[in-house]
């Protein structure tokens, strides 16, 4: 594992138990070691990312469908916001819905997945994530 990978920390905006443990392991399956934060929902994750406890560099494994504040309402806040506006964003969400994906990317999120996929399929996703922060510049 490369020393670039270890030092991203995940923040994981996942409102349901079962999802968030499926991704968490999946990283582990996959010997993925990084930090995993989690925060329930929208305003939870602004709250800990404005209270300044969020290591960087950090990307964030975002939900759309959560109560409270949901994955777009989280994203406008987030881009809005000049300290966090730079936060790399993967959606990962069971919405197939392409108005949702549309609405992400117009969010300058860095990809969309959708969670539905099983077994392998899931696992390709975490490996592309994987992939993406060993090679990537973030941040800090």
């Amino acid at each position: 594992m490369s020393e670039v990978s270890d030092d991203v920390t995940l923040l994981l905006i996942e409102d349901d138990d079962i999802d968030a443990m499926m991704i968490q392991r999946s990283f582990l399956k996959q010997r993925i070691s990084n930090k995993i934060i989690r925060a329930y929902d929208g305003i939870e994750a602004l709250e800990f990312l404005r209270s300044d406890k969020a290591p960087r560099p950090l990307i964030i494994l975002l939900d759309l469908q959560m109560p409270r504040m949901g994955g777009i309402e989280f994203l406008k806040e987030l881009r809005a916001d000049e300290d966090l506006s730079e936060i790399v964003v993967f959606v990962l969400t069971t919405s197939q819905s392409e108005e949702d994906m549309l609405s992400s990317y117009r969010q300058h999120i860095a990809g969309y997945f959708v969670k539905g996929k099983s077994g392998e399929q899931f696992l390709d996703i975490i490996n592309i994530l994987d992939s993406y922060w060993k090679v990537v510049r973030l941040p800090k």
